[in-house]
C-alpha cells in the first residue's frame, strides 16, 4: 500500500476530535520548528504564524454556528481565544512577542482534546 493510500485510510477512520488533535499537533510542531529557526527566516516564521491563525480562525467560525453543539460558555471562549491569537501572532511577526504562549495554548487544547478523545 502506498504512503499516500495509507494516509487517506487513516484519516477516513480518524473521528473528528482525533483529526482535530492531530492538526493541532501539527501546527503547534510547525509554531515549534519556526520559534526555533534564524531570525532571518521570515518565511518559515509567518507560515507557521499564518497557518495557526487559520485553525484557531475556522474554530471561531464554527463556534459561531448555530447548529454548533459546544457549550455557548465553551464556544465564546474559544472565540475569544482566536481573537487573542490573531493579536499575539501579529505581535509575533514583528518580533514583539514570542512564540511560547502560542504553543502553549494548543498545547492546553490538545490536552482537553486528548481527554475527550480517550473518554469516548
Amino acid at each position: 500500500m502506498s504512503l499516500r493510500a495509507y494516509q487517506q485510510a487513516a484519516t477516513r477512520a480518524e473521528n473528528p476530535r482525533e483529526l482535530e488533535y492531530r492538526l493541532f499537533g501539527q501546527v503547534t510542531r510547525a509554531l515549534m520548528d519556526a520559534s526555533q529557526a534564524p531570525e532571518d527566516d521570515i518565511a518559515k516564521r509567518i507560515d507557521a504564524l499564518d497557518w495557526n491563525r487559520r485553525v484557531w480562525s475556522a474554530m471561531a467560525t464554527d463556534c459561531s454556528l448555530p447548529e454548533n453543539s459546544l457549550a455557548p460558555e465553551l464556544r465564546a471562549s474559544i472565540i475569544s481565544l482566536s481573537l487573542w491569537v490573531g493579536r499575539h501572532s501579529s505581535a509575533v511577526m514583528r518580533k514583539e512577542e514570542d512564540f511560547e504562549p502560542l504553543i502553549d495554548i494548543n498545547r492546553t487544547i490538545m490536552q482537553g482534546l486528548a481527554g475527550r478523545v480517550e473518554g469516548g
